[in-house]
């Protein structure tokens, strides 16, 4: 009990240098974000509240990186984001402080959160082409980022590859994958995309809306990538409503031959599954090469 009281004072103690009007805390609840940290709404004395992610120390540099691949998104003023309050350590426990939003209580406005999607994406002024000034995480998996001005080479080897290895390692295998890998940039060498700023792990569970309908996305794994990897996700797990995507098409119309391209970024995700959890992720990763390489001989 007095490890935790440590813990959380010394959070609300950062969150006060901050703030005209020092409080102390009045409750520390848990709440549901996911399966890797441990998320906590926090009250201070005067009604302020604020979303807490608790993990090992050694997590301290993905919250850093979440901190700042907010921070860019919310740059970008295309679409709203939780605002970063402060991250770092204490004797046991990294963190991240987050502004904390009510979500799922008003109207969704799908089309509008389409239409922002395509303007964050409209932010292409990458300084070295594709990839991130930091590597970061894809859920518990690290997620490198050297910058390459290749696209095709950046996926086949920064993605790809990666989650290839990783899953050899984790005694995975798939017969003709690694023919596969070798193929994309040949795969790829006639799309040729601008590096824009992606949300980087954007399924449903990761986009929300305040009361009033305004759409936010949280959870980023951000880098700059090809804009169609964030609208790929979103069809992996079932799908955004048609809404969502009508108003990103409004705004930027997709390229041609994006279909063929879809299931190739959505390996990433699956192979990355495949690492986390195993399971059925093994025999859908299959499924995913087999089509790649049907409708790509």
């Amino acid at each position: 009990m007095a490890e935790a009281e440590s813990l959380w004072s010394a959070i609300a103690a950062v969150i006060n240098t901050q703030r005209d009007r020092p409080s102390l805390i009045q409750q520390a609840q848990p709440v549901g974000g996911g399966c890797i940290n441990r998320s906590y709404r926090l009250v201070l004395e005067d009604g302020q509240a604020w979303f807490v992610k608790l993990n090992q120390r050694d997590s301290l540099a993905a919250f850093a990186a979440e901190a700042e691949a907010l921070t860019a998104i919310a740059a970008s003023q295309t679409i709203r984001v939780p605002q970063p309050i402060a991250w770092g350590e204490t004797n046991r426990s990294a963190y991240l402080v987050l502004e904390w939003l009510e979500l799922d209580r008003g109207p969704t406005d799908w089309r509008q959160m389409g239409a922002q999607l395509a303007q964050l994406h409209r932010q292409t002024r990458s300084p070295q082409g594709f990839g991130w000034h930091r590597d970061n995480v894809i859920g518990q998996t690290p997620q490198i980022n050297p910058w390459q001005w290749d696209w095709g080479a950046f996926w086949q080897v920064q993605r790809i590859q990666f989650q290839l290895d990783l899953a050899a390692r984790n005694g995975y295998r798939w017969p003709h994958a690694q023919a596969l890998c070798d193929r994309i940039p040949d795969l790829l060498a006639d799309h040729q995309p601008k590096p824009a700023l992606v949300h980087g792990d954007l399924w449903s569970g990761n986009a929300s809306f305040l009361a009033d309908g305004t759409p936010v996305i949280f959870d980023p794994a951000t880098y700059y990538g090809d804009r169609e990897v964030d609208l790929a996700m979103t069809e992996l797990f079932g799908g955004f409503p048609p809404a969502f995507y009508e108003g990103y098409r409004q705004v930027w119309p997709l390229d041609p031959g994006y279909r063929s391209r879809r299931d190739l970024y959505n390996l990433y995700h699956v192979l990355n599954h495949v690492n986390l959890f195993g399971g059925g992720y093994v025999h859908q990763a299959q499924r995913l090469i087999d089509r790649l390489l049907a409708t790509n001989r």
